[in-house]
């Protein structure tokens, strides 16, 4: 089935774009001379289902040109890449509302599919009256993305190359292994118990007299890794058409390498190739129609990597740098030399097991142990590669009917999209032997262990195979007019659904909404608008399935008062007021039901997953357990979204300046929760029984303001421009089901993504400190060098209920700047973002190496001791799992406050003088550069992922 509608949807998108460029071949033979675009008063606005003049937004509305940001600042990837540097209101989502919607061209799509040089505008729809007619799911906020579309006049091509290299930033610092083997005997010592190596043993690894039987293995060197690896791609654009018929195409490829070097890892790349098309057709004065097509072709192929086996046997897939964080140096040598085993002859058994081995460099085998029988540079080299595929097809096409026949003004548009999406994992899975060696007082080797077995059966395994089906469809009539004496009307009324399935889910993902609008203003002075939506939700019950969400805003056009005519600084001055309330449902979501379905309906599971009981002695008798899952709401209602915002938006100076300020206040009211309130027994821990159901319950606020400030100047030849937005805000907790037995254990009148931890008091410098009457018992059996805490309740003993707000994950406040300098063909452009109030913790295992059997990072050199208690900023060593201290705090705890410059970019646009060549620039940017922040070394590393790396970039682009 799979394979059949990528077939079908193969063939349509090869259908469509064949007749691209014959439909307007034969449109141009119609009339060569009418090529002019229609003007407009003021630059045109995509949002919810219509386009506007930008001067007639009502607020909650940013729109970026970005087409015009494209030529001064390319980016490398997704669509929205850098979008908070430009448009206030963004952090952690629009107005920290969290995840948001993307539609792309009308249709909610994946931004990620969308190239950057294929986006014209890009619309960030913030306030409820905005967003209300995309219904639902729009209530987080809406990123409207506009793709580039043809225009009117000869045929043009662009084309752009680029090429660059990824640096990283910052890199993990690990022990090496002697200095690693010192501190585990402390912390043995710590924990009082023997050592495990010996000081001969120590210092033969740190001697390095013999690497392979005293290896120092350092999975981040130069051995293993490259200091930077490649991007590159080409991108071709062709555009023109006539008033009948106008088409627009682009294509491209990229390759991006990997920073691994070492055995196949050298050949790990990702690269996509794709393409997009439309033509917009007048097939009568009053019929127009669009069709739109893109395909995108993923494939990231990879080195497998395999960490131990699950409970069934099959090994466990992971990768380098996972990997790479946990091996300890000193485990394993991955490589040995051959010349080192010690062979009597062809008859030898040793001769027979290097023969069969894997043969690495002509020189090397592959070394292991019992207790680490695989390894990330064995796996690099004997495990086999994999490829990830994925391909995407998008089709979507509409059509306008102009009905001035029945009424001037009037239009019906429909559009019907389908989306396909499949990817799955290929691979060639091999498996291999290492080899642990038995070393002479020679350092020869006089005997091999063989770990595993060898097996390429050559056989290509497909694996994880996905597939996703949307679809899209919306109808709506619309009626615009202009009456005499300046009164201006709009009307819409309108009908959508989404559909999304997935393989392996029942339910699909389903939106259904009506919506309703009515806007009036007067010579563009006084504005009333009325939005409504009514979205359908299955998540519910039958009679709570539908919602109305209506909202209404009024907007007032102050420089066209009397009062204000006579006035110079003011070119525009437009001031709003909107409210409303917008139903949802995508918050709804139960404890391993992600989909949200069926929560109003008792669930019971009935089968052996759930346990099983035996009567009579016999288990003969053996009977399923009945758990109940959950117990049902029949009375389970849409999530309210209620909402006041104002805005006030001008320019001055003849538009040297332009600004745009908002204040929001929203309530998520309704937010699903099993409330605490029900005594115990309605809930059975161990068979994940529960007769708690699900019910509309919590409640968080929202209130901020954005702005953004923009200055544009021209001094002789260079023209100046700054951008500053920015948003700050503040949220709370209003409403939770809680019981606690002190009051500052309630999470209410808190922020929200909230941090919760012990009070930490330094240090316990020695036993008589921990068994001194007056000091509260820690119940985690602290020793000398761990972390002490403060008793909250005053009972005299320190647990869970001694836990306090440490503060939120969020940042309240973000700012963006963007800057550009214009100077005859050179241009200057540069983006950063600056984020501040938010908090993190420092839990990573890199952070957290001191315990256990973990891989010792360097913080763990400032570790409490006897020698440095006046000193250290890090708790003693344990070979336990460190309950005591390592769990959350405010000693772990640290500010994120941080600005990132994000891009900075010189183009030169290079004077031509050629009738077929029409423009020609080039340029060099950098992205990610630089992060300024006291914690920025934390921020920038990645622990058991690739590195984060800063991008240097050289392009080219030509129009002809």
């Amino acid at each position: 089935m799979m394979i059949q509608n990528q077939k079908i949807i193969a063939i349509l998108f090869s259908a469509v774009l064949a007749f691209i460029p014959l439909s307007v071949v034969a449109q141009q033979e119609i009339d060569e001379n009418s090529l002019e675009v229609e003007n407009s008063t003021g630059s045109l606005v995509k949002v919810a289902f219509r386009t506007m003049e930008q001067q007639e937004l009502l607020g909650g509305v940013s729109v970026v040109n970005f087409e015009d940001v494209q030529a001064k600042a390319y980016r490398p990837s997704w669509s929205y890449l850098y979008l908070e540097s430009m448009v206030s209101g963004l952090g952690n989502g629009i107005w920290g509302m969290g995840d948001m919607l993307i539609v792309v061209d009308g249709i909610p799509r994946d931004a990620e599919n969308v190239h950057p040089s294929e986006v014209e505008q890009i619309t960030v729809l913030k306030g409820a009256a905005a967003i209300a007619l995309y219904g639902s799911r729009a209530a987080n906020g809406v990123v409207q993305i506009t793709t580039k579309r043809g225009a009117v006049g000869d045929m043009r091509v662009s084309v752009r190359v680029n090429t660059g290299f990824h640096v990283p930033k910052s890199l993990p610092k690990y022990l090496g292994s002697a200095e690693y083997m010192e501190l585990y005997n402390e912390a043995r010592i710590n924990d009082r118990m023997p050592v495990s190596f010996t000081e001969e043993t120590i210092e033969n690894y740190r001697s390095g007299v013999n690497p392979y039987r005293y290896p120092d293995l350092d999975l981040y060197g130069s051995d293993y890794l490259r200091k930077t690896y490649n991007r590159s791609e080409a991108i071709a654009e062709i555009t023109g058409g006539n008033e009948y018929a106008k088409y627009y195409t682009s294509m491209g490829y990229y390759r991006e390498g990997s920073m691994l070097k070492v055995g196949d890892t050298k050949n790990d790349n990702t690269n996509r190739m794709f393409v997009r098309g439309n033509v917009d057709m007048k097939l009568h004065r009053l019929v127009t129609a669009n069709v739109d097509v893109s395909a995108t072709f993923n494939n990231s192929s990879e080195t497998n990597f395999f960490n131990g086996v699950d409970r069934d046997g099959n090994r466990i897939r992971t990768n380098y740098w996972e990997r790479a964080a946990n091996l300890r140096p000193h485990r394993i040598s991955p490589l040995i030399p051959r010349d080192l085993v010690i062979i009597a002859d062809e008859e030898d058994p040793l001769y027979g097991m290097l023969m069969a081995s894997n043969v690495i460099g002509g020189k090397y085998f592959l070394g292991g142990t019992q207790l680490d029988p695989t390894n990330p540079i064995a796996d690099a080299y004997a495990a086999g590669t994999g490829r990830y595929v994925s391909r995407q097809f998008q089709f979507n096409g509409g059509v306008n009917f102009d009905l001035q026949n029945i009424a001037e003004g009037l239009f019906f548009r429909g559009k019907y999209g389908v989306d396909y999406a499949t990817t799955y994992r290929d691979a060639f899975s091999n498996f291999y032997s290492t080899y642990t060696p038995t070393w002479t007082p020679t350092d020869s080797i006089s005997n091999l262990v063989q770990n595993g077995r060898d097996s390429r059966d050559g056989v290509q395994y497909v694996s994880e195979a996905t597939y996703r089906l949307t679809t899209f469809i919306s109808g709506q009539f619309d009626y615009t007019r202009e009456f005499e004496g300046g009164h201006n009307i709009f009307a819409m009324l309108l009908a959508n659904g989404w559909l999304r399935k997935f393989n392996g889910e029942y339910q699909a993902i389903q939106n259904a909404n009506l919506g309703l609008q009515m806007s009036y203003n007067l010579k563009r002075k006084y504005y009333v608008d009325f939005s409504a939506a009514v979205p359908y939700s299955p998540k519910m019950a039958k009679g709570n399935r539908m919602a109305f969400s209506p909202t209404g805003t009024l907007g007032w056009r102050l420089t066209k008062e009397n009062f204000m005519s006579n006035q110079k600084v003011f070119d525009d001055l437009m001031l709003t007021v909107s409210g409303g309330i917008i139903h949802t449902d995508i918050d709804i979501v139960g404890d391993g039901n992600e989909m949200g379905y069926f929560l109003y309906k008792p669930l019971i599971d009935i089968s052996s997953t759930a346990g099983t009981w035996t009567w009579g002695g016999a288990t003969s008798h053996q009977q399923s357990v009945i758990s109940f899952l959950q117990a049902g709401n029949p009375d389970l209602r849409f999530i309210k979204r209620k909402e006041i915002n104002a805005g006030l938006r001008g320019s001055l100076l003849d538009k040297t300046i332009t600004f745009d300020v908002n204040y929001f206040n929203i309530r998520m009211d309704g937010g699903l929760v099993r409330p605490v309130t029900y005594p115990s027994y309605f809930t059975q821990v161990s068979q994940t029984s529960s007769f708690v159901p699900y019910i509309n319950y919590d409640i968080d606020d929202r209130q901020g303001v954005d702005f953004s400030v923009n200055f544009n100047k021209k001094f002789n030849e260079v023209f100046f421009s700054l951008g500053v937005n920015g948003m700050f805000k503040a949220d709370e907790a209003i409403k939770r089901s809680e019981i606690w037995n002190d009051d500052y254990q309630y999470r209410v009148g808190h922020r929200l993504n909230q941090i919760w931890g012990l009070e930490c008091l330094g240090f316990f410098q020695d036993q008589a400190e921990i068994d001194d009457p007056l000091t509260p018992r820690q119940i985690w059996a602290p020793v000398p060098g761990d972390l002490k805490y403060k008793d909250q309740n005053g009972d005299g003993v320190i647990d869970g209920n001694d836990e306090v707000y440490l503060g939120s994950y969020n940042s309240n406040t973000v700012l963006g700047l963007n800057f550009t300098v214009k100077w005859k063909g050179f241009t200057f452009f540069a983006l950063g973002t600056g984020y501040f109030g938010g908090l993190g913790l420092k839990n990573n295992s890199y952070y957290w190496s001191g315990l256990g059997d973990r891989k010792y990072s360097e913080v763990v050199r400032d570790r409490w001791t006897e020698d440095t208690k006046e000193t250290a900023t890090y708790p003693r060593l344990t070979t336990t799992n460190g309950d005591n201290s390592f769990r959350n705090s405010d000693f772990w705890l640290y500010k994120t406050d941080r600005f990132n410059l994000s891009l900075v970019q010189i183009t030169y646009d290079i004077p031509v003088k050629s009738s077929i060549l029409k423009d020609l620039s080039v340029y060099v940017g950098g992205y990610n550069l630089l992060t300024i922040a006291k914690e920025r070394e934390y921020m920038e590393m990645a622990v058991g992922s690739a590195p984060n790396t800063r991008f240097y970039n050289l392009g080219l682009k030509a129009t002809f």
